[in-house]
């Protein structure tokens, strides 16, 4: 896949996975100011990403018929995201031991998740979506912001 939001999409999984990755090799007492905003950065794009695909990718594969896969990444948006918020905390605490195994948990979480995302979804959205519908995730995926209360649909709630 060269073009579409699909591509866009897998291409903004490289740059979180590189700002988790840079943090989660580091020697944990000598984290860098650049490794640390890193990963605060890859968390943001992160968050941000799994707001547009929850918001403005799912539901139209949803309608789709898609139902089933887009349960199970929406499930694996919920369990990421406390780590996101423990992530945060650790590294604003300076606690970048605990944090980088996180971080490596969290790159394993990834890499499966985003695999299905690639190989099973991204193709569907290029397929599915409507040529405007497209170029407005194209557009969100470069202007949208997260609303400060917003979480995933898939975090569980006590």
């Amino acid at each position: 896949m060269t073009t579409g939001v699909g591509a866009t999409l897998e291409r903004e999984h490289r740059t979180i996975d590189d700002g988790i990755m840079n943090f989660a090799d580091a020697d944990p007492s000598a984290v860098t100011p650049e490794q640390r905003g890193g990963l605060l950065d890859a968390i943001a794009v992160l968050r941000r990403h799994i707001y547009i695909e929850e918001e403005y990718l799912f539901p139209p594969l949803r309608a789709a018929g898609m139902v089933g896969p887009v349960m199970v990444m929406v499930r694996e948006h919920g369990l990421m995201w406390p780590l996101l918020d423990q992530l945060e905390r650790l590294v604003s605490d300076g606690n970048f031991g605990t944090a980088a195994p996180l971080c490596r948990d969290l790159l394993e979480q990834l890499n499966s998740h985003n695999t299905k995302e690639e190989m099973i979804l991204y193709p569907q959205a290029d397929e599915v979506l409507s040529p405007g519908d497209l170029d407005e995730l194209t557009r969100l995926l470069s202007t949208a912001e997260i609303p400060a209360d917003w979480v995933c649909s898939g975090v569980l709630r006590s």
